[in-house]
């Protein structure tokens, strides 16, 4: 598939900002984290402003980004419209929430239902964000038991590592917060290098040979359908070199997992401004090594209709 980078950001941003909304809805309400006037305002703002950076990018990799709004009124059938619905609800809490918190400096009461009802309503986003591709049949690396649990992960990884960087350079660190941290990214790589391990060994049932039901021969095109590239094969006959490919995963875990799990644990044994700043650097690394495991998670999918031309 073609890994436009509007969906890439999309996925990446969105699920960063869900994840961080969604753990400072939870804990905020448990009075877990303090509520200090800047610590809401910086860490809402930050997971509100993922949420609506993710979803106006989005739009750009429309033919018509104008008409986005007509997908909100196919939410009986599109996991994408459903997922359109679900990110307007939950800004209604969101918002709530960030008031209460930052106007009148409490977490308890009816902020903290606010506050849980916005961390629902980001984990049912990100459910249908992850569902989305889960349901797409055409696509086999997509349509596997583990691409909704992969969302979720990455949510609360990407969330809980951008929340210990925001504890840390505000001086209210929590220990408990900084393991979780540590834990979801050991958690998200083992979880990543089983999807890589799943589809490297996936064999795809239907060939031309079945699409076509002529399985006892050999089909094969006597001329190419088309003499140029078009639109299916720009979108969906996207190729990368298996050695490009091999070089992109060792980047992605380096910077995905493997350099921010050794931040986070060296962080457990430095002084405070050392362990902010490390935590800091495993928060945007963490970020960049999402886009490139992001990019991947397009260009490696490939679909069926391609058996068409002849791949």
């Amino acid at each position: 598939m073609h890994p436009a980078f509007s969906v890439v950001f999309f996925t990446t941003a969105t699920g960063a900002g869900y994840g961080l909304l969604a753990l400072l809805g939870v804990l905020g309400g448990l009075q877990v984290v303090p509520a200090d006037f800047w610590l809401g305002l910086v860490g809402l703002g930050l997971a509100l402003g993922l949420i609506a950076a993710g979803l106006l990018s989005s739009t750009g990799h429309l033919g018509r980004p104008e008409r986005a709004w007509r997908a909100f009124s196919q939410w009986r059938s599109s996991w994408l419209s459903r997922e359109g619905v679900a990110s307007v609800i939950t800004f209604i809490p969101a918002v709530l929430f960030g008031i209460g918190w930052v106007f009148f400096g409490r977490t308890g009461g009816w902020v903290a239902i606010a506050g849980l009802l916005a961390a629902i309503g980001a984990t049912v986003t990100v459910c249908t964000t992850g569902m989305i591709y889960a349901s797409l049949k055409p696509i086999a690396q997509w349509h596997s038991h583990y691409t909704l649990p992969a969302y979720l992960i990455f949510a609360a990884m990407t969330g809980s590592v951008l929340l210990n960087a925001l504890l840390q350079g505000f001086g209210v660190a929590s220990v408990a917060v900084l393991a979780l941290s540590l834990l979801a990214t050991l958690a998200g790589w083992g979880w990543k290098l089983a999807t890589w391990r799943y589809n490297d060994r996936l064999e795809i049932a239907t060939t031309a040979n079945t699409a076509t039901g002529l399985a006892g021969g050999s089909v094969r095109s006597l001329e190419w359908p088309h003499t140029e590239e078009n639109y299916l094969l720009k979108e969906m006959g996207f190729r990368i070199a298996r050695k490009h490919s091999a070089k992109l995963r060792r980047i992605a875990q380096a910077l995905a997992f493997a350099a921010p799990a050794v931040l986070l644990a060296v962080a457990f044994f430095l002084p405070w401004p050392l362990r902010t700043i490390a935590s800091v650097q495993a928060a945007l690394l963490q970020f960049t090594g999402m886009l490139v495991e992001r990019w991947l998670f397009f260009a490696e999918a490939k679909h069926t209709v391609t058996l068409y031309y002849g791949r």
